[in-house]
């Protein structure tokens, strides 16, 4: 067992990335595809902590269902220039397929992410949860005593957000209000301070009612689960501490595992090759 699992490590280091896969032909239309990347820290033997990236491509029928995503995982590397080339030569490959969908970046406010999606999509859309993370910071300041007054000013600031259109702006002039209350604590004025200056920078990565009205996605959960899934659950691990080699070869199986079709494909091309994918 440990000499196949080593023969097919040494194959997936060797060739695996530069293979290329066919995407499955899917029953549906495909309406629009998105794009989120995000990272993940993990111990590295030599380094300490670093960020391993994650990336996806998911596809989504007219409906707004999800119906096939494509997974990349990269172990750290300074610059991320290997994760984000191969994130660009399977987006390259898709857009070949699907010529006409609609191409949306959802991923959080790193800068990092925003450079490489505002190249690759037509739209780039803040994710939801995150920004209601913000809100629950905010609600602090709107009723710092009250738990009751606080979730209900929360639930409904989200809705608002989520369905009305210019929900953006009103907030913002609500935490504007907010921030001139003397009774504030330091901490909370702080968390306050933040969130304004997020929702100021990215206003116009955030018009969520209008992606719900034409059933376009508005979160990147499926990259939040995948950092998890791909990354935390498998390298993670009490005691794990990993080399770049081992760390990329573990995260290109998962990821050929999680991506419908791929292992089989990559398991052909073992078959048909064998030992020559060395040569």
């Amino acid at each position: 067992m440990q000499e196949v699992t080593n023969w097919v490590g040494g194959i997936a280091q060797a060739k695996e990335e530069k293979w290329e896969y066919n995407n499955p032909i899917l029953e549906k239309a495909i309406k629009s595809i998105v794009i989120s990347l995000d990272g993940a820290y993990m111990l590295m033997r030599n380094d300490g902590y670093r960020e391993a990236m994650v990336g996806n491509i998911s596809f989504y029928d007219m409906e707004g269902e999800r119906q096939h995503t494509i997974y990349l995982g990269e172990a750290p590397e300074h610059g991320k220039s290997t994760f984000t080339k191969r994130l660009e030569d399977e987006l390259g490959k898709v857009k070949q397929q699907y010529p006409d969908a609609l191409y949306l970046g959802i991923a959080d406010g790193a800068k990092s992410n925003w450079t490489f999606l505002e190249q690759h999509t037509e739209r780039q859309l803040i994710d939801f949860f995150h920004v209601t993370e913000y809100l629950a910071e905010v609600s602090h300041a709107a009723y710092p005593t009250d738990n009751a007054k606080r979730e209900a000013w929360l639930h409904t600031r989200c809705e608002q957000l989520k369905h009305e259109a210019g929900a953006v702006t009103e907030i913002i002039t609500e935490m504007e209000k907010l921030s001139k209350k003397s009774s504030l604590t330091k901490k909370v004025k702080e968390k306050l301070s933040s969130a304004l200056t997020y929702f100021k920078n990215h206003k116009d990565m955030m018009d969520y009612s209008h992606h719900i009205d034409e059933k376009l996605p508005i979160g990147s959960g499926v990259t939040e689960a995948a950092c998890k899934t791909l990354v935390k659950q498998r390298l993670c691990g009490s005691g794990m501490r990993w080399k770049e080699k081992g760390a990329k070869t573990i995260l290109s199986l998962i990821a050929l595992v999680q991506s419908e079709g791929r292992w089989q494909q990559f398991w052909n091309k073992i078959q048909q090759y064998g030992t020559q994918v060395f040569i």
